[in-house]
């Protein structure tokens, strides 16, 4: 049929490849929160937050709700959150936030993802100094002025506000995450998603080649089931 044919192939299957991993990584953010908080959302802000996360990247409803009643049930197994910290090639720093029910596999892939790389996993709190935690709230940029917005949220921590690709992004400090996304669900805005992100402090610029052995190991990465984010400092 042709390389466009498989090109468009190969490029649909990563997009569903994507978006199931999205899922699965969603659904375990819903199972903490509900043993964290309980099962209703109003009460539960953690559970709010996945929950709107999911409807951002249209996980399904009925998915959502079995993640919730599966969280509910005491066979339902407990995940412990754990960051794994450590270079890759050329010195990049690389930070793993991982949800996991086995930390022996988990560290031991890990340790396998980096050394085949050339890189090394290194002590939990050794790369913590190079990010800072913040908050990325995104918010459906149609109907909002966006000068108006900035001006009202500033007292709720807002630090940036910008537009981008149709999306108001929205970052604050760590410690005023909570405060900004009541802000937003009082002011009935469409979030598409609020997460706490680790953003570097520097970034070091790479050679294209260099570059691509970065993302293929961050690729590697993201393709374990047990991680939920990959965060690292490379330009």
């Amino acid at each position: 049929m042709g390389r466009a044919f498989e090109f468009r192939k190969a490029r649909k299957f990563k997009r569903w490849d994507k978006m199931s991993k999205a899922f699965t990584r969603l659904g375990k953010e819903i199972v903490m929160a509900v043993k964290e908080g309980g099962p209703n959302p109003e009460s539960n802000a953690r559970l709010r937050t996945a929950m709107q996360n999911a409807k951002g990247v249209n996980m399904p409803k009925d998915r959502v709700e079995a993640a919730i009643k599966r969280a509910s049930s005491k066979e339902e197994k407990d995940y412990e959150e754990v960051v794994y910290e450590g270079y890759g090639p050329y010195g990049i720093a690389i930070l793993v936030e991982t949800a996991t029910d086995n930390i022996n596999r988990t560290v031991a892939n890990m340790r396998v993802y980096f050394s085949r790389a050339g890189g090394s996993l290194g002590k939990t709190g050794s790369l913590d100094f190079l990010f800072t935690r913040k908050g990325i709230f995104k918010v459906a940029a149609e109907g909002v002025d966006l000068e108006e917005l900035e001006l009202e949220l500033i007292d709720f921590g807002a630090e940036e506000i910008y537009e981008h690709e149709g999306e108001i992004i929205i970052e604050t400090a760590f410690t005023d995450f909570g405060a900004m996304q009541k802000a937003l669900e009082e002011k009935e805005l469409n979030v598409i998603s609020a997460e706490l992100q680790r953003v570097p402090n520097t970034r070091t610029e790479l050679s294209d080649e260099q570059a691509e052995e970065i993302e293929n190991l961050v690729e590697k990465i993201e393709e374990d089931d047990d991680v939920q984010a990959v965060y690292h400092n490379m330009q």
